[in-house]
């Protein structure tokens, strides 16, 4: 079978269920794991972001979501000459990666009609059925069940010391750092799951613009930036964003040390197997005594 992922966390788990010779090609941001490099890149941003700061990217983007015009653009005829059976694709952020409707019409003039699947993940449990609905698709259905078994033993496991903890500490998860936005869907649930309270947002809901005031008044114990699409190095060079804001020493979690980066591109905005790796560094942040086990420097840093 011949699969084309135009999602980072479909690629994520096409691979975890070994099927990385099976893709004939991907998105441009896909990356991991490493051995997918190299495999045919099917699309690419309608903007730089690498050369925009935080601001640059909001407004941009902004305009392109009002005037109906689409974020990225999908090579079409790259697309027809993968001659895929089956494509992975999203249906939960159009800010995210292309879309089902634009695969939809891409291949209205295919000779030959792939089988599209599209992914929309709310909750850490549609991660999950993704990976079956995902080996299903693509023919091997067995695969699904040790992998999902795995990751689902590791999520109780956490859930089930971190209810031994007897506190649950509030906690802010930033998504994005100008203007300021909530991290929502799944990661309201893995802070939960890691023994913390979520202050900001709800379980399942999107991501939302907030105030900085309305962070101020949440006074967070625990605060964690995991900028959509960043990882550490590329947080670091727009921390003054937040740190430079009015009130920022006053925060108890700054107070008290416990305001973090994070790779919110490999462990957070992608809801693919990763998710339960950076679950388990999310309980060691809310819980250091109950969850020992440091994160590696490239995973989470602790920020003045």
């Amino acid at each position: 079978m011949r699969i084309v992922s135009l999602l980072p966390s479909a690629s994520e788990i096409a691979a975890a269920l070994g099927l990385t010779e099976q893709l004939a090609g991907i998105s441009h941001e896909c990356d991991f794991p490493p051995d997918i490099v190299g495999k045919p890149v099917l699309t690419r941003p309608c903007l730089e972001p690498k050369s925009l700061g935080s601001p640059e990217i909001d407004t941009l983007i902004a305009r392109r979501v009002r005037e109906g015009r689409s974020i990225y653009e999908l090579d079409v005829e790259g697309l027809r000459a993968a001659d895929p059976d089956l494509i992975l694709t999203q249906e939960l952020c159009d800010v995210c990666a292309v879309g089902y409707r634009d695969v939809r019409l891409a291949i209205q003039q295919f000779p030959k009609k792939p089988e599209i699947l599209a992914l929309d993940p709310r909750f850490l449990g549609d991660m999950l059925r993704d990976i079956q609905r995902v080996a299903v698709a693509a023919g091997v259905a067995e695969r699904a069940r040790p992998l999902v078994s795995g990751l689902r033993h590791r999520i109780e496991t956490v859930a089930e010391r971190a209810r031994e903890a007897g506190t649950r500490p509030g906690v802010a998860c930033l998504e994005w750092l100008d203007p300021i936005y909530t991290a929502g869907h799944w990661v309201p649930e893995l802070v939960e799951l890691a023994g913390g309270r979520d202050v900001l947002a709800a379980r399942g809901e999107p991501s939302r613009k907030i105030s900085w005031e309305l962070v101020l008044a949440a006074q967070p114990e625990v605060l964690v930036l995991m900028p959509c699409g960043f990882d550490i190095p590329r947080t670091l060079k727009e921390l003054d964003l937040v740190t430079g804001r009015r009130g920022w020493r006053d925060v108890p979690a700054v107070e008290a040390g416990r305001a973090y980066a994070v790779n919110g591109h490999a462990y957070y905005n992608r809801p693919g197997p990763r998710l339960v790796e950076g679950l388990e560094y999310l309980a060691h942040l809310i819980h250091p005594a109950v969850f020992p086990a440091k994160p590696p420097e490239d995973a989470v840093i602790p920020i003045a």
